[in-house]
């Protein structure tokens, strides 16, 4: 005769037609009165009471019931449609192509429920001969954001992603910046050229502004100090017979014209060259607004196309690296940003204290400025004999 199970152990039954056990118990009742019946499936009565007691044990400490079937590449595919509101279309692509290419082929078939710490540090380590460290962030960031949404919706319990370090990829080209010898090789080089490519060298150089800002910039924020009007007004109603000029570094090309961060957003006063360089731009521009006739597109952007679109970072990458190899640099070894990375260490060369620079280039402390844009040592290693010196005497 079967043993008769114990009150609240619930039922244990075969199923035929799914071909398992079925073990099912009721946990409490609804507002309406109905049962809340909880379920579980094994190939044995063992495994079917084992998961039942899992199920059950979830319930009582209030935590969702993950599903068993709710894979990685459901989580990620999910996150990708639904979690990227906001962003650029290129930064969309970005992610799905990252997405498709690394997280989901090595970790997409893993159940969702079972996936381990183990499992994502392997899975790191294996990509750091391929991926630097930068997009070993990113593609952690991806499967990070995935789960946590898939936590959101019920589908797991805990994030093992956040508990995992991100390793050091593959070594990349080191940023640099340039010599004042070859800064001033640079700047002659882009005063023989054409008058867009001279302005945005001249104006990246000498102000530290980043690429995806001047690329951003508008000839509204070109301004003057009007002295009889006291007020700083835009060029094109101060016009160009005066002392002071500035330029408000408030946009970027990224998505909603955001500065990268809220220090970012700075108005900077203009050296006599950026002046200089901005006047025969605007010039060559009124002359190709009138030879494009109805084809000009009114942008108002300082550095367009010959149609007033906006100019692309390839655009600046080819002019730039055509003046570099004039000025005897090597084409491959040298990128636009690396003159942001040339402003500050010149003037870090010169003397300028760290704090200002830092103010300069719209960055909300100094230690970015220090550790990486500042590349050369007189600040760091100088100081401290100069001052021993100075003390104890040579």
């Amino acid at each position: 005769m079967t043993e008769r199970r114990s009150r609240g152990d619930g039922g244990l039954h075969w199923d035929d037609k799914r071909q398992r056990w079925i073990a099912s118990v009721t946990v409490g009742y609804t507002p309406a009165g109905k049962r809340i019946v909880k379920k579980a499936s094994g190939k044995t009565k063992t495994e079917a009471k084992a998961k039942l007691k899992e199920i059950i044990r979830d319930y009582e400490d209030g935590l969702a019931i993950a599903p068993t079937n709710y894979t990685v590449a459901d989580a990620v595919r999910y996150w990708l449609e639904h979690g990227l509101g906001g962003r650029s279309d290129a930064t969309v692509k970005m992610y799905i192509t990252y997405a498709d290419k690394h997280v989901i082929p090595a970790l997409g078939a893993r159940k969702l429920r079972d996936l381990s710490v183990e499992d994502v540090d392997k899975w790191l380590t294996s990509k750091t001969g391929d991926l630097g460290t930068r997009s070993l962030k990113l593609i952690h960031g991806i499967l990070n954001r995935s789960v946590k949404s898939a936590m959101r919706r019920d589908k797991v319990k805990r994030n093992v992603v956040d508990l995992c370090d991100i390793p050091e990829g593959r070594a990349g080209r080191p940023s640099k910046a340039l010599t004042l010898a070859q800064a001033l090789a640079v700047l002659a080089q882009a005063e023989k050229s054409n008058e867009r490519i001279r302005a945005y060298i001249v104006l990246s150089l000498l102000t530290g502004a980043r690429t995806e800002e001047l690329r951003a910039l508008l000839w509204s924020h070109v301004v003057a100090y009007d002295e009889s009007r006291e007020a700083w007004l835009p060029v094109a109603e101060a016009g160009w017979e005066h002392t002071d000029f500035a330029v408000y570094v408030w946009r970027s090309v990224r998505q909603k014209g955001d500065t990268k961060t809220v220090k970012s957003r700075r108005s900077l006063k203009l050296p006599q060259r950026c002046v200089d360089a901005l006047r025969l731009l605007k010039e060559a521009q009124d002359l190709a607004r009138e030879k494009a006739g109805n084809r000009w597109q009114d942008t108002d952007l300082v550095f367009c196309t010959r149609t007033g679109t906006p100019v692309t970072a390839h655009n600046v990458r080819r002019d730039f690296r055509k003046v570099v190899v004039a000025a005897g640099l090597t084409e491959r070894k040298w990128s636009p940003r690396e003159l942001r990375h040339s402003f500050v260490s010149v003037l870090s060369d010169s003397g300028v204290p760290i704090e200002d620079i830092s103010r300069l280039v719209g960055h909300s402390n100094t230690v970015v400025t220090e550790t990486v844009y500042r590349h050369q040592i007189r600040p760091v290693i100088m100081q401290g004999a100069a001052a021993m010196d100075k003390i104890f005497g040579s």
